[in-house]
Protein backbone atom coordinates (compact mmCIF):
# COMPACT_ATOMS: atom_id res chain seq x y z
CA UNK A 1 0.00 0.00 0.00
CA UNK A 2 1.40 3.33 -0.87
CA UNK A 3 1.84 5.79 1.61
CA UNK A 4 0.10 9.21 1.08
CA UNK A 5 0.38 10.59 4.41
CA UNK A 6 1.77 13.96 4.91
CA UNK A 7 1.57 13.99 8.29
CA UNK A 8 4.75 14.28 10.37
CA UNK A 9 5.16 12.27 13.17
CA UNK A 10 7.14 13.86 15.97
CA UNK A 11 9.75 12.79 18.69
CA UNK A 12 11.84 13.78 21.08
CA UNK A 13 15.16 12.16 20.88
CA UNK A 14 16.65 10.61 24.17
CA UNK A 15 19.06 13.01 26.20
CA UNK A 16 18.25 16.24 23.69
CA UNK A 17 16.26 19.51 23.62
CA UNK A 18 16.07 19.15 19.56
CA UNK A 19 12.72 17.97 18.22
CA UNK A 20 13.50 15.71 15.55
CA UNK A 21 10.40 15.17 12.78
CA UNK A 22 10.03 12.17 10.96
CA UNK A 23 8.61 12.39 7.56
CA UNK A 24 7.82 11.19 4.06
CA UNK A 25 9.60 13.46 1.30
CA UNK A 26 8.20 15.72 -1.13
CA UNK A 27 9.60 16.23 -4.23
CA UNK A 28 10.74 19.49 -3.07
CA UNK A 29 13.66 17.63 -0.88
CA UNK A 30 15.25 16.47 -3.71
CA UNK A 31 18.11 18.63 -2.80
CA UNK A 32 18.35 17.75 0.63
CA UNK A 33 18.57 14.15 -0.15
CA UNK A 34 20.83 14.29 -2.60
CA UNK A 35 23.22 16.20 -0.23
CA UNK A 36 22.93 13.48 2.42
CA UNK A 37 23.84 11.29 -0.33
CA UNK A 38 26.72 12.90 -1.33
CA UNK A 39 28.10 13.44 2.13
CA UNK A 40 27.37 9.92 2.89
CA UNK A 41 29.38 9.15 -0.57
CA UNK A 42 26.33 6.95 -1.19
CA UNK A 43 24.49 6.04 -4.64
CA UNK A 44 20.52 8.56 -3.97
CA UNK A 45 18.02 7.08 -2.88
CA UNK A 46 14.95 6.22 -4.67
CA UNK A 47 10.99 5.01 -4.05
CA UNK A 48 9.20 6.16 -1.47
CA UNK A 49 11.73 7.71 1.54
CA UNK A 50 11.32 8.74 5.08
CA UNK A 51 13.31 12.14 6.21
CA UNK A 52 14.46 12.83 9.82
CA UNK A 53 15.11 16.39 10.36
CA UNK A 54 15.83 18.93 13.32
CA UNK A 55 15.81 22.41 12.83
CA UNK A 56 14.61 22.48 9.63
CA UNK A 57 18.06 20.43 8.06
CA UNK A 58 17.74 17.07 6.69
CA UNK A 59 20.08 14.95 8.95
CA UNK A 60 19.11 11.33 7.56
CA UNK A 61 16.88 9.39 5.18
CA UNK A 62 15.63 6.24 4.66
CA UNK A 63 14.37 4.14 1.34
CA UNK A 64 11.42 2.15 2.14
CA UNK A 65 11.79 0.43 -0.83
CA UNK A 66 15.22 -1.14 -0.17
CA UNK A 67 15.67 -0.27 3.48
CA UNK A 68 18.88 1.71 2.59
CA UNK A 69 19.67 4.67 4.63
CA UNK A 70 21.68 8.21 4.53
CA UNK A 71 22.86 10.08 6.33
CA UNK A 72 25.22 13.04 7.49
CA UNK A 73 28.15 11.45 8.46
CA UNK A 74 29.85 14.56 10.48
CA UNK A 75 26.67 14.69 12.79
CA UNK A 76 25.18 12.14 15.33
CA UNK A 77 22.49 10.53 13.38
CA UNK A 78 22.52 7.01 14.27
CA UNK A 79 19.95 7.82 16.44
CA UNK A 80 17.89 9.28 13.75
CA UNK A 81 18.51 6.36 11.23
CA UNK A 82 16.94 4.48 14.20
CA UNK A 83 13.61 6.30 14.06
CA UNK A 84 13.26 6.38 10.89
CA UNK A 85 14.15 1.97 10.67
CA UNK A 86 11.72 2.27 13.88
CA UNK A 87 8.49 4.17 11.71
CA UNK A 88 9.16 2.21 8.71
CA UNK A 89 8.55 -0.87 10.67
CA UNK A 90 5.26 0.56 11.66
CA UNK A 91 4.47 2.02 8.15
CA UNK A 92 4.67 -1.85 7.05
CA UNK A 93 3.12 -3.54 9.78
CA UNK A 94 5.74 -4.17 12.31
CA UNK A 95 8.08 -6.27 10.35
CA UNK A 96 11.19 -5.08 8.09
CA UNK A 97 12.11 -6.69 4.79
CA UNK A 98 16.26 -6.37 6.52
CA UNK A 99 14.87 -8.11 9.81
CA UNK A 100 12.75 -10.83 7.95
CA UNK A 101 15.56 -11.44 5.92
CA UNK A 102 18.29 -11.50 9.26
CA UNK A 103 15.60 -14.16 10.42
CA UNK A 104 16.29 -16.21 7.28
CA UNK A 105 13.23 -14.80 5.56
CA UNK A 106 10.62 -17.00 7.29
CA UNK A 107 7.77 -15.51 7.98
CA UNK A 108 6.34 -18.70 10.63
CA UNK A 109 6.06 -17.63 13.87
CA UNK A 110 9.17 -17.92 15.80
CA UNK A 111 9.10 -21.02 19.01
CA UNK A 112 10.75 -21.90 22.15
CA UNK A 113 13.70 -24.79 21.15
CA UNK A 114 13.35 -23.57 17.42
Amino acid sequence: MPITDSHASQTRTAGHDDTVIIRVAAASDAPALARLAALDAARPLHGQILIAESGGVALAALSLEDDRAVADPFLPTAGHVALLRTRADLLRGGRSRRRLRRLGGSRRPLTAGG
